[in-house]
């Protein structure tokens, strides 16, 4: 096989971030005041760069930002601590120039921290760096060619005409469609469980609400978190199993509110029970396809904000649907039996 020939832009892309940071920065202790802060901004070689202070603690580990008006029109006497903005975006040192591309288009911010393994900041990378230097762009045209291989194009983000706007996110409605042609062709399938037990169709706009409901709170609660940090195997883990206790109360306490109302109805014990059992799994599985879904996404490169809703709820339909005729049909077959 020929050899995959890779542009120089590409090299520059996948380099280490750490080739490219600035170190010529000042950390501020946040035990300090703003007159002793300023005191030894004052003695600093500062340079000409773009610059946020960042705070450390007594071990050194990044703790707080402090932009520089903030900083000028606070009290001498004010503690940095006081005066900080506590939640900070930074960029791991293992991350890629692509990678921190990617934050910056995400964050906006003119420059960020990049920290190591105990979150100690080892360097700043900015955005004139990057774009000057790194990918060699001196003019918009050229910088928008860079965002484009990005996957931000600037027309996606900014002053997008009607048509432009339909062309990015018409796909994405596709499966919207696609999944109700799905669910449409998988009730024909439950035809007999439907006519046999006809309270099913009843309650079937409640259920896939619910289930809509729930994946698409997870989703944006997904999608927050992933502005404001960086995505790994141990970040989805740990908020898999929040997600996990989350769903297993919300569908215990759907279900059981469910399926009482469906016997008090109809006094049909078994509806009951396969309506609100098919509740509490599908508003599990819809909790967990609503962090799933904008992680995978976002991993694949794609805006999690415009594609993550059709997907999410194309998909917790469809499961929803499955968990709610199947357990109706094996229910009846077992009174039969």
């Amino acid at each position: 096989m020929p050899a995959i020939e890779i542009s120089p832009s590409q090299q520059r892309l996948e380099a280490p971030v750490l080739e490219h940071v600035r170190t010529n920065f000042v950390r501020l202790k946040q035990d300090w005041s703003v007159r002793e802060a300023i005191t030894t901004l004052r003695q600093s070689e500062l340079g000409d760069g773009i610059f946020y202070f960042y705070v450390i603690d007594d071990a050194e580990r990044l703790t707080g930002v402090i932009p520089t008006r903030r900083l000028l029109i606070s009290r001498d006497d004010q503690l940095l601590s006081e005066i900080m903005v506590r939640r900070v975006v930074a960029i791991p040192h293992t991350a890629t120039v692509f990678d921190a591309c990617e934050f910056f288009v995400l964050h906006k911010f003119f420059a960020l921290p990049v920290v190591d393994e105990q979150r100690r900041v080892v360097g700043v990378v900015d955005i004139s760096l990057l774009t000057e230097e790194v990918l060699d762009v001196d003019d918009t045209g050229k910088l928008d060619d860079v965002f484009d291989a990005l996957g931000f194009h600037i027309a996606q983000l900014r002053n997008a005409s009607p048509f432009t706007a339909l062309r990015f996110r018409f796909p994405w409605l596709l499966a919207t469609i696609a999944s109700g042609v799905a669910c449409a062709a998988l009730a024909g399938l439950f035809a007999k469980t439907l006519s046999e037990l006809l309270i099913l169709a009843f309650f079937l706009p409640l259920v896939l609400g619910l289930g809509e409901s729930v994946s698409i709170q997870s989703m944006a609660l997904t999608i927050q978190a992933l502005r404001a940090s960086r995505p790994t195997p141990r970040w989805y883990f740990t908020a898999l199993r929040r997600e996990a206790s989350t769903a297993g109360l919300l569908g215990m306490a759907a279900g059981a509110v469910v399926a009482a109302i469906v016997w008090l109805w109809q006094r049909n014990s078994g509806a009951a029970l396969a309506i609100g059992g098919s509740v509490m799994l599908s508003l599990l599985s819809a909790c967990l396809l609503g962090l799933s879904i904008p992680s995978l996404l976002h991993a694949l490169r794609l805006d999690p904000k415009i594609a993550a809703g059709p997907v999410t709820l194309a998909i917790s339909d469809l499961v929803t649907l499955l968990f709610y005729f199947g357990i109706a049909t094996l229910l009846l077959a077992g009174h039969r039996l």
